[in-house]
Order: structure tokens, then C-alpha cells, then sequence
């Protein structure tokens, strides 16, 4: 299989980022240091992370945690997949849920809203051990710990992940959560799906717009829910790769920078698609897949028996979900572009990677 061409994550330099941290950390915690600090080859293009433990000499009480993550807002020099970060959004969702759930989400310890320390606002939280499910190279390929286990032991990841979506859904109380509510008018997912709108004029604003994209959109007005259902606290980026796992069960929940308000079936669409991404994915390059894992009907019968909540509408939401991730890989093509990392294609949709499923679900013949 011939290399991707290698996607430009930041234009930070770590050697410096390490010392403004040593900076910052010696301010708020006199007598602490950062060491051990890496920044993972995993590093995403959102939201950046950095890993460091802290050192203590002299301080007069011991820091908070020790083994550490830091999430940093993304370099806005780096042709930013998003147009803003609000770093003091996805600390107030974790603290929330954490307050609500028992699901395992991080400690989270500071929250630094002033970008004269790093270049950006960041906050830290505590580093839970573990392993993730990969997106490079997915999961679904041979090699990897998940595609080598047994179908018993994923079937067990399936359901522990599935159980994560029920219990985030029944124990966060919207009340709590107004503060994720999407500006303008009409229902939770009306905003939702006008915000994605927004984006999607951000991302081509100057640039070619892309077909089938826009397809996809007048699809979704034909296909509008009739029913939208209960509005829930909406992980955003609900998917097995950004879980942590100790064996085969949930560890850790991470990355909520995507949270909202919204139904149900946005997560449940979200999870299923994107492993259908990563699987398709898998095929065309001429491997197996993982073609019995996370199922779409047995996702929906799993939710259902766990909340009592039977999903509707779910070929709207899964094109909605294909759709959400057709955007982001339009901007990250553009985005290689700018670096010079690929030529402009005669085409805006050749930068949409997961073109042949969105145009498929788009004409009803996907699923």
C-alpha cells in the first residue's frame, strides 16, 4: 500500500512549549516541574495534547495529580480544522459529567484561560493508563489488539461502549447544561444542523465548494425527523477512539470539545458511522474488517434495551453523521493543501475521503 502523505498536526515548537510549561506549572504550583514531557505521534489536528508528570521539590503541599495530560487549543497557524476552541467549554462539559455519571471521565485540575502562557488556552487533567482503539492505522486492520481479539471480548467492548452512550444520555440533567446550547432559533438539532451549516461556509468561504456535500444537506431536509425526540447531553465525538480501555472495558472517556445539545440518535449515528468509516476504509484496501463489530441494529437493539429508548430516524441520522464527517475531511484536505502536502484535485469532493458512502447514503442505497 503506497504512504499517505504525512498530515501536518502543529507548527509548535515542543522544546519551547516545555519551557513556557515549566513556567506556568512553577507559577501555580510553586515547586513543581514538568518532566517526562512528550508530545504522542497520535497528536490530533483539533485540540493538541501533551504528556508530562510532575516533579516536586520543595512545595509545601504535593500537586494534585502527578501523571498529567494537557490539552492545548489548536495553533491558529496551523490552518485550524475548526474556526474557534473554547478549552473553557469542553472543561465545564467534563466537570459536568463527572459530577452526574459514573462514567470515567478524567480529573480535571486546571483550567488556564490566558494564552500568554502557551500561545493558547489550555486546561490539565489526569492521565488514566490504558490502550485506544487506533485511527492510524485503524483499528479494523490486521495487526492491531482489537482486530486480534476474540469475538467474545469485542462483543464485550461493543457492549461496555454502547452502555457508555445509555449512561451519559439518562444521567446528565439538560438543566445543568444551557451553557451548550447552540446560538439562534428552532430545536436542538435545527441549531445543531445550522451550525454545521456555518461551518461549512467557513470551510469553502474563498474556496471550491463541494457537490456532493450540498446534495447531502437538501437530502437531510427530505428525511427531517417528524418526531426529534428527548434532548440530551450529546458527547459530539462519540466513538471508540477516544475511549481509553483496561482490557475490554471503558477506562476513560476523552475529547468532548464536540459536546452539545441535541437527540439522542446523534451519538448513537455518530459511534456507528464512524467505525463504518474505518471498516469501508478497510475493504477497499483489500482487507477483511471488521464487518461483525459494531453493527448498526445491534448498536440501536443494545441502546434500546439499556434506556428503554427505542432509536427512530436513523437513516437521517447516520447520513447526518456522514455528513458532520465529510465537512471535516473537506477542510482537512484543504487544509494539506495549504501545507503543500497534496495538489489541488480538479474537484472539491476528491478531498471528500468518505465521498463514496455520504453520496451512497444520500441516494438511499447505503445501508
Amino acid at each position: 500500500m503506497p504512504e499517505a502523505p504525512r498530515i501536518r498536526r502543529t507548527t509548535r515548537d515542543p522544546e519551547e512549549l516545555t519551557r513556557r510549561l515549566a513556567s506556568w506549572l512553577a507559577a501555580v504550583h510553586p515547586g513543581a516541574r514538568p518532566a517526562a514531557v512528550t508530545v504522542p505521534d497520535s497528536n490530533g489536528m483539533s485540540s493538541e495534547t501533551l504528556l508530562f508528570d510532575i516533579e516536586q521539590e520543595g512545595a509545601a503541599t504535593p500537586p494534585p495529580v502527578r501523571r498529567c495530560v494537557l490539552r492545548l487549543a489548536a495553533d491558529p497557524n496551523a490552518y485550524t480544522v475548526f474556526p474557534a476552541y473554547d478549552m473553557t467549554r469542553q472543561y465545564k462539559v467534563m466537570r459536568l459529567v463527572a459530577a452526574h455519571t459514573d462514567l470515567p471521565v478524567p480529573a480535571v485540575h486546571w483550567l488556564e484561560t490566558d494564552p500568554a502562557h502557551l500561545g493558547a488556552e489550555f486546561f490539565v487533567m489526569e492521565r488514566v493508563e490504558g490502550r485506544v482503539p487506533p485511527d492510524v492505522m485503524p483499528y479494523t486492520y490486521e495487526g492491531n489488539w482489537l482486530h486480534a481479539a476474540t469475538d467474545a471480548e469485542r462483543e464485550r467492548l461493543e457492549r461496555a461502549s454502547v452502555s457508555v452512550l445509555a449512561r451519559l444520555h439518562d444521567q446528565v440533567p439538560v438543566s445543568e447544561a444551557g451553557f451548550l446550547a447552540e446560538r439562534g432559533s428552532g430545536s436542538p438539532l435545527r441549531r445543531h444542523v445550522e451550525d454545521l451549516r456555518t461551518y461549512y461556509g467557513w470551510v469553502v468561504d474563498g474556496r471550491p465548494r463541494s457537490p456532493a456535500i450540498e446534495a447531502a444537506f437538501a437530502r437531510l431536509e427530505e428525511l427531517w425527523p417528524a418526531e426529534e425526540g428527548e434532548t440530551v447531553l450529546s458527547w459530539g465525538d462519540a466513538r471508540i477512539g477516544n475511549i481509553i480501555y483496561d482490557g475490554f472495558e471503558p477506562a476513560a472517556v476523552l475529547d468532548w470539545e464536540m459536546a452539545a445539545l441535541g437527540p439522542r440518535e446523534l451519538d448513537l449515528a455518530w459511534a456507528i458511522y464512524l467505525h463504518r468509516f474505518f471498516h469501508d476504509l478497510t475493504v477497499t484496501l483489500g482487507q477483511e474488517g471488521l464487518p461483525e463489530f459494531f453493527r448498526r441494529s445491534a448498536v440501536e437493539e443494545r441502546y434500546a434495551k439499556l434506556t428503554g429508548y427505542t432509536p427512530r430516524d436513523m437513516d437521517f441520522h447516520t447520513l447526518y453523521a456522514c455528513l458532520r464527517h465529510a465537512i471535516v475531511m473537506l477542510r482537512v484536505g484543504y487544509r494539506q493543501i495549504h501545507f503543500g502536502e497534496v495538489a489541488a484535485p480538479a474537484t472539491a469532493d476528491d478531498l471528500v475521503m468518505n465521498r463514496a458512502a455520504l453520496e451512497a447514503m444520500t441516494e438511499g442505497r447505503y445501508w
